[in-house]
């Protein structure tokens, strides 16, 4: 059976809850500093989701709840721009007030550094908005931990495509049985999922909790901490109730087993 040796985390939900009360907000203040009456509630906000990119969430934002709006000539340079002042905003709550990491994601990013395994980022989020939740909720030089931030759109397909994993592995040189995807999204699964990855663990949120995540190994509520165990909700139970090294690695042999 092949040793695992390098974990590739999602960011936005995965790391972090960054969503509702980071990108969301972020977005609206972009609109509003663009004279725009839209204004993307926590519901909106979760359905837009279903569509991964924020360039491609608006998007289909103006397909479905603004069909009625006339666009600019240059429709994806309109884009780019709102998309270019919302990631501005996001830098800016990343500093203040700030965003904490989910349970047990400092800990376990510090054990597996500690040990020696291979930390990678594979994220459709741009580069940008993951340096300002690395540097501001981790730590200043976290960036550094990471051998391979794969982000935004250095892939011509985002996910569920599995583009993002598949340029990560080809950079580490690192096969898919030698990896493990941290994710939060069906949508994230699936992409892990076509990349040849089959260990692939999963802490929900409040977007994600319904979506189906059939082709994960084990799913989570979080990774855990001592005074806060992991609730798992799909595949094989945790003996100390978080996500540490030994934990890793039954969940990495009970998917290549």
């Amino acid at each position: 059976m092949a040793q695992l040796e390098a974990l590739l985390f999602d960011v936005d939900g995965t790391l972090a809850d960054t969503e509702r009360d980071g990108h969301r907000v972020a977005f609206n203040r972009a609109f509003a500093d663009a004279g725009l009456d839209w204004e993307w509630t926590p519901e909106i906000y979760g359905d837009l989701l279903e569509v991964t990119g924020g360039k491609e969430r608006i998007r289909h934002f103006l397909e479905k709840y603004r069909p009625e709006f006339e666009a600019p000539a240059d429709l994806d340079a309109f884009i780019a721009e709102l998309h270019a002042a919302k990631t501005g905003h996001y830098k800016r709550l990343m500093e203040d007030p700030g965003l904490p990491l989910r349970p047990g994601v400092e800990r376990l990013l510090r054990e597996a550094r500690d040990a020696g395994l291979r930390l990678a980022i594979a994220t459709t989020t741009t580069p940008a908005n993951v340096t300002a939740l690395l540097r501001n909720s981790l730590d200043p030089e976290a960036e550094e931990w990471f051998e391979v931030i794969a982000a935004g759109d250095i892939v011509p397909a985002k996910k569920p495509a599995p583009d993002i994993y598949l340029w990560a592995m080809e950079r580490m040189g690192l096969p898919p049985e030698r990896c493990m995807a941290f994710e939060d999204s069906e949508n994230g699964v699936a992409a892990a999922r076509d990349a040849g990855l089959r260990s692939i663990l999963v802490t929900v949120n409040d977007y994600t909790r319904d979506h189906d995540f059939g082709p994960a190994t084990v799913v989570l509520d979080q990774l855990g901490m001592p005074e806060s165990p992991a609730r798992v909700l799909q595949g094989p139970p945790l003996v100390k109730g978080q996500v540490d090294l030994p934990a890793l690695k039954a969940i990495h042999d009970h998917a290549w087993g």
